[in-house]
């Protein structure tokens, strides 16, 4: 069951955008400094799980159970918010990615103080934590109806643009919007790979404050068509 937005349409896209780019700035990390495993997209996962059974494939399946089974806890935790809370639409968003706020300035803290550390097991909990996030913000994303919009895959969306466009004979509808979370994502990987670099816990914390300003969107933002 899609929700209403409690915000404008113009509005719900920003916030969803700016949940698709912490997509991008942390899953570069994830991949790049804590072991070629994602924690927002699962679907990568779920391909190195295959690698289960083939020896000396140089993937950490241990990270990617853990990563997975995180994601799983956080949608868990997120349907049972929207279940709870769905007659409060503004309280249920500010809730559920509240939660994704603070579990990110949690681990950016613990990451930048050396109590996880992203070359020994604690980072399996890093791992962890953040997977638990982004399973809750996909599972609050997913509701609001917006296909294109889901905050951490984007195989439909690429799929709409080829089959939607018009050298398929269709209409070209929602390409602008489609373009729009793909450059998103790959701004947010581009950000994360490059800040990577130099430095891991403050993309943590950098990815904590762009969730946060989607959380003022969908608490104090305007209602409207627009």
């Amino acid at each position: 069951m899609a929700f209403p937005s409690p915000v404008s349409h113009r509005q719900t896209v920003t916030a969803l955008l700016l949940l698709t780019f912490t997509t991008g700035l942390i899953d570069a990390v994830s991949v790049l400094v804590l072991g070629h495993v994602f924690v927002a997209n699962m679907t990568g996962n779920v391909i190195f799980l295959g690698f289960w059974f083939v020896p000396h494939s140089g993937v950490d399946l241990t990270a990617a159970i853990v990563a997975f089974a995180g994601f799983i806890t956080g949608t868990i935790v997120g349907g049972r918010l929207s279940r709870h809370l769905d007659s409060d639409v503004r309280r249920w968003l500010t809730t559920a990615l509240g939660l994704e706020v603070a579990i990110l300035g949690v681990l950016a803290i613990l990451a930048g103080a050396g109590v996880l550390d992203y070359r020994d097991n604690t980072k399996l909990f890093l791992i962890a934590g953040l997977a638990v996030a982004f399973g809750s913000q996909n599972a609050a994303a997913r509701q609001f109806g917006i296909q294109e919009l889901s905050t951490t895959v984007l195989t439909s969306t690429i799929v709409g643009i080829g089959f939607d466009s018009r050298l398929a004979g269709g209409s070209g509808e929602r390409e602008k919007l489609r373009y729009g979370v793909v450059l998103t994502m790959l701004a947010g990987a581009g950000v994360g790979a490059t800040l990577t670099r130099f430095t891991v816990a403050p993309i943590i914390g950098l990815a904590a404050l762009i969730v946060a300003v989607s959380v003022g969107i969908f608490r104090f933002g305007s209602g409207g068509p627009e």
